[in-house]
């Protein structure tokens, strides 16, 4: 379970910086990170970090297409997460 919460922080700090050097790349007008490289790490469990860089460094927030692509992965999250517990409620009830 240890190993799981290091993975978790570290997925959610690579997004969180990844978002703020994008944010620095677009101010100096270099090539950018690719969306689908961000969203990959969204997807991997980076949902908390890249929000939160997308928050503190205003980054993204205005793009609406990246927006949708974020929030529908958020939703999936929240749903395997929702199932994944429930599944475990219902074995724990059945077991007792």
């Amino acid at each position: 379970m240890n190993i799981l919460l290091y993975v978790f922080f570290s997925v959610n700090i690579i997004a969180f910086l990844q978002i703020g050097y994008d944010k620095k790349l677009a101010q100096n007008q270099k090539r950018r990170i690719s969306e689908k490289t961000l969203l990959a790490f969204v997807c991997i469990g980076g949902t908390i970090g890249s929000g939160l860089a997308m928050l503190i460094f205003r980054h993204k927030t205005a793009k609406r297409s990246y927006f949708l692509k974020l929030s529908l992965i958020i939703i999936v999250q929240i749903l395997i997460f929702c199932f994944y517990f429930l599944k475990i409620k219902i074995l724990i009830a059945s077991i007792n």
